[in-house]
């Protein structure tokens, strides 16, 4: 009889944002979610998450799919955008509408700043406005949270994340400029696509209880999470905003692996001379999460 682990779907994701060009810090993500779908033998998709049209450039999306593939990270399905696929976004909006659930704020991001609450919330009484009432661009869209159930869902690497409605009270669905925002977004699409883990990196851990919310008000079972270690500089500035994050060099594929294979604590083949696909085969076959198992950062030497 077949077990229900075995009965379990896996299907794993990378979405990078068109911003700029891969660098080893993402490639790190992208590795790390590769191999977790390939040990399992599921699928691994590819979302270019491309909602923030003024920070995303078509040259880079090209860099990126060629830096992918150049690595031997190819999906299983064709690549997918998020713009132009805007009404999957306003569905969900409508049906937490329906629940009574959205609101319009006023509160700018300077004034959230001001008031060092770790946690981006509404400052005021917005909660009384009528969600469909226009006020141009002074106000972005909320959702409620604080009369859905706390919730806590288990890390696979850092341990508990917990949604706690009390202190995640509420989060901005729709920006000031029209813009869908992120959270909203990735839940949306993990849905549709099937997605069943998210592997990404620690930096992105903050924002999981708020996810963990949308799945619970969009009635979505949420993914199983693993968050990946950070690399970082010595001095604990994030790779991606140093003078180390410089594109990847596709003539360099196998020692990039390598690099990331190393910062994953994973076990490197004895034959170090093998091409991209074939070092990623044999680090897929000998996946464990485990040997990183509490690590939120990889700090990189002097």
């Amino acid at each position: 009889m077949t077990g229900a682990a075995e009965r379990r779907r896996v299907v794993g994701r990378f979405a990078p944002t068109p911003s700029g060009p891969l660098h080893l810090g993402s490639l790190l993500a992208a590795v790390g979610s590769w191999l977790d779908a390939r040990h399992a033998g599921g699928e691994w998709l590819l979302r270019i998450d491309d909602l923030d049209q003024p920070r995303c450039r078509p040259e880079h999306e090209h860099d990126i799919l060629a830096a992918l593939a150049a690595h031997g990270l190819v999906p299983d399905r064709p690549p997918t955008r998020q713009s132009g696929d805007e009404a999957r976004y306003e569905a969900a909006l409508r049906q937490l509408d329906a629940r009574g659930l959205l609101f319009q704020c006023s509160c700018s991001r300077r004034e959230l700043a001001a008031s060092g609450a770790p946690d981006p919330c509404c400052l005021r009484d917005c909660r009384n406005r009528d969600a469909a009432a226009s006020h141009g661009s002074d106000t972005s869209l909320r959702v409620d949270l604080a009369g859905l159930a706390p919730m806590q869902a288990t890390d696979r690497s850092l341990g508990a994340i917990t949604f706690d409605p009390r202190r995640h009270r509420d989060l901005v669905l729709r920006r000031r400029d029209g813009i869908v925002a992120y959270a909203l977004a990735v839940v949306v699409d993990d849905h549709d696509a099937g997605v069943s883990d998210v592997v990404r990196g620690g930096d992105l851990l903050a924002g999981t209880p708020w996810q963990l919310a949308l799945h619970q008000a969009l009635g979505f079972s949420p993914p199983r999470y693993l968050h990946l270690p950070v690399v970082t500089e010595p001095d604990g500035a994030k790779l991606a905003k140093s003078r180390r994050s410089v594109p990847l060099d596709p003539a360099r594929s196998t020692e990039n692996l390598t690099a990331v294979l190393g910062w994953l604590r994973q076990p490197l083949p004895a034959d170090t001379k093998k091409n991209a696909a074939e070092l990623l085969a044999a680090a897929a076959s000998v996946w464990d999460p485990g040997r990183f198992a509490g690590e939120a950062e990889v700090r990189l030497a002097r």
